[in-house]
């Protein structure tokens, strides 16, 4: 009971944090393998326990969908989906040592690009100026890799995708943060569908019901309260997590 507690109350912070800006990962996988699950099926649990919280929260964000430049919304989600589920299948088909060694490299990537990506999307929109709009087919074959990268691990990528509109596009963050949230949860399941099928994410039930139930909590409740709360404040809680988890990944290995 005590490590479903633990993993419940995991799954809410995570959910949370997703909505809120990114980072549920970072909490996510990292108490899912606290608990016993190997780190590739913790992963695909992390996924698939996320859905319904991203699910949520693009709800939640429903009428506050702003299109990506001149790129159709549909056109994105198309890739979103065909990416994710090709990152998905990465992550079945590579030997699971490979994912053991990655996930430290990946957690810096991810924490590097959190703590300095906003940074560098500004100063390369400045160097570059308004007028290096990308078009809709260069926004799409961008998307492409990171949906890939999601589907695999998804650390960051929710970021990596502002980061994206905002350098190529000039589009604000706030006003991409719904929009983000929709390509997330577009990625996810398309991901979660292969995982349910081909991966053995359903052995753990009760691990994987509590993270799911939390998710779904924490990511209705985020995207509330990401309309409250200061993005300072949340975003140095994501990082002290980020960085936190990274250190002790690279400690383990």
């Amino acid at each position: 009971m005590a490590e479903i507690l633990f993993v419940l109350l995991a799954g809410i912070a995570a959910g949370a944090l997703n909505a809120v800006g990114g980072g549920g990962t970072f909490v996510a996988l990292p108490a899912l393998v606290a608990v016993g699950l190997p780190p590739v099926t913790a992963n695909a649990s992390t996924t698939v326990a996320l859905v319904p919280g991203a699910v949520a929260s693009a709800w939640v964000y429903r009428r506050e969908l702003t299109s990506v430049g001149a790129t159709s919304t549909r056109a994105l989600t198309v890739v979103s989906v065909l990416g994710g589920g090709l990152g998905a299948g990465l992550l079945l088909v590579l030997p699971s040592a490979s994912f053991d060694a990655a996930v430290p490299w990946l957690l810096a990537f991810a924490t590097v690009v959190l703590a300095f990506g906003r940074r560098l999307s500004g100063a390369l929109s400045a160097a570059l100026g308004r007028s290096a709009n990308l078009g809709s087919g260069a926004v799409l074959i961008a998307q492409f890799p990171l949906a890939v990268y999601g589907g695999y691990f998804g650390g960051a990528v929710g970021i990596l995708m502002l980061a994206l509109w905002s350098v190529g596009l000039g589009l604000d963050a706030a006003a991409g943060n719904p929009m983000r949230i929709a390509q997330l949860a577009a990625i996810y399941l398309a991901a979660t569908a292969l995982f349910l099928i081909a991966s053995d994410v359903l052995r753990s039930p009760l691990p994987l019901a509590g993270m799911l139930t939390g998710a779904v909590a924490g990511g209705f409740a985020g995207a509330h309260l990401a309309r409250r709360l200061s993005a300072r404040l949340l975003r140095g809680v994501v990082l002290s997590i980020a960085v936190t988890m990274t250190v002790l990944y690279f400690v383990r290995a």
